[in-house]
Order: structure tokens, then C-alpha cells, then sequence
């Protein structure tokens, strides 16, 4: 799928997790719903840090280009020397280690990591990487023709912002770890869920996903998985912008109201 449509599909999935959380006893806090939303969102793009095209690549300028350059060499290398007999040669490493649950897991694992051991700094660290990915995601007509530099800018503050926020008393710091030392552990869920709902995403595209790496299927570690090919569609089409779009959209709302007890 392409940057938008992923986007849109991660903001949904928390507020469906919000939703689920709610039901069970667990209510986000308004803060940690709107800030695991807009993490998803710029979650779901991160797997792409393996195609120098796409959106992530332009996100942080020359910065962001080298390491979408380094990150294609490192998952092709591990294609090479991972795949099976069956697995086809391949000149990139475009939709391999970065869409699968191992990367999903390790970076969210990361990102919980991080701001537990690195405090205030290291949470507007992750806030700002992600406004900026959700920014360029949902807002991506805007910050097509903005330049870089008010993207950032506007990333920069919405950061500060929710970390002013969450940071008080009851606002979510703590929300599901609450163990002395563990606020914000719960910061690696909404990246994890972004990867995942990405890899989801890409797997109903004609070419699937290998989400389920390194587990071999048949004469294959790189198994593409997806629906039958009749079901699926090519990154970009009418299915993707006038159907699924507008059902993240719609389910995303319902999921934000029955988050908040509205519905």
C-alpha cells in the first residue's frame, strides 16, 4: 500500500486497541489514545525504510535517505544468506527483514527500551521521529508542497506537547506498566502494531509480504504471504484509495468513540 493508506491503517488499529483496552478494563487515558494513534500512523511507515522511494525516505532529508540506503543493504544481505531453495534471487532487499514480526518486534522492544533507560529526552526523541512519519502520512497533500523544515517544525512541537502532557499525573505516563521505572514502556505497543498493520497492508498487494520470516513454509523462508491472488490488488489502485481508506477512516472513528466510552 502506499504511505497514506498505511497511515491510516495504524491510526485505526490503536483506536481499535482502545477500543478492545476499554472493554476490558484498561482505558487509555485521552493522551495515550491520541499519542499511541498518531505513533502508529508514523509506525506504519518505518517498515519502507527499506525503499529509497518511498515516504520515510524523504521524512528527514539526507538523514533519512542514507539510512533507508543502509537498511536495504543489511536486509538484503539477510535475504541472501537466509533464503531457501525455493526463495527467488533478488537484487534489493525492498519488503524483506523490515516487513516481517522479527523487525516489528525488535523495534518496538527498542523504542520501549529507550525511553525507559533515557528519560525525558528520549521520549521526545520517539514522539518527534513519529509526528513527523504520521505528519507526512495522514497530512501528505500539505506536506507534499510544505517544506521539510515546517514539517519538522510542526512534528517538533506536537512532541513537546504530548510529552507535557502525558508526563502529568494520570495522563498515561504509566498506563499498563505501572511498576516504578516502567512509564512509557507502553511507547514499543504502537510502533509494533504500526509495523504489523504495514506488513498486513502489503500482504494484500500482488506481491504479499513475508510477515511470518524466518519461519519456512515449504521450500521458502521469504514466503509472500497474502490472500489468493484474485483477492489482491496493486499498491495505489481505486480498491485501495476509494474502498480501504474510507473503512480505515469510518473505523478508526468508531474505535476513537467506544475508546473514550461514547459509544
Amino acid at each position: 500500500m502506499m504511505g497514506p493508506a498505511h497511515s491510516l491503517s495504524g491510526a485505526a488499529a490503536w483506536l481499535g486497541v482502545g477500543a478492545a483496552a476499554a472493554a476490558a478494563g484498561h482505558a487509555m487515558p485521552w493522551p495515550v489514545l491520541v499519542a499511541g494513534a498518531l505513533i502508529c500512523a508514523g509506525a506504519a511507515l518505518a517498515p519502507d525504510l527499506d525503499h529509497k522511494a518511498a515516504t520515510i525516505s524523504r521524512a528527514f532529508g539526507p538523514v533519512s535517505r542514507a539510512l533507508c540506503e543502509v537498511i536495504d543493504k543489511i536486509s538484503y544481505s539477510v535475504y541472501k544468506s537466509t533464503r531457501k531453495a525455493g526463495d527467488p534471487r533478488r537484487s534489493g532487499g525492498h519488503r524483506t527483514l523490515t516487513h516481517t514480526w522479527v523487525w516489528a518486534v525488535l523495534i518496538g522492544a527498542g523504542a520501549s527500551a529507550l525511553a525507559m533507560i533515557g528519560g525525558r529526552w528520549a521520549v521526545l526523541g520517539i514522539l518527534f521521529v513519529h509526528m513527523v512519519l504520521a505528519v507526512e502520512g495522514l497530512l501528505w497533500r500539505a506536506a507534499r508542497v510544505s517544506s521539510d523544515v515546517l514539517v519538522w517544525l510542526l512534528g517538533a512541537a506536537s512532541a513537546w506537547i504530548l510529552a507535557d502532557v502525558l508526563h502529568k499525573p494520570g495522563n498515561g505516563s504509566d498506563w499498563l506498566f505501572s511498576a516504578p521505572g516502567q512509564e512509557y514502556l507502553w511507547l514499543g505497543l504502537p510502533i509494533v502494531l504500526g509495523a504489523l498493520v504495514h506488513d498486513i497492508g502489503d500482504a494484500l498487494t500482488v506481491s504479499g509480504c513475508p510477515i511470518l520470516w524466518p519461519i519456512p513454509i515449504g521450500r521458502r523462508r521469504w514466503y509472500p504471504i497474502g490472500p489468493p491472488k484474485g483477492m489482491r490488488f496493486r499498491a495505489g489502485s481505486w480498491v485501495e484509495l476509494k474502498v480501504l481508506m474510507p473503512v480505515f477512516m469510518l473505523l478508526g472513528g468508531m474505535g476513537g468513540l467506544a475508546a473514550l466510552g461514547v459509544i
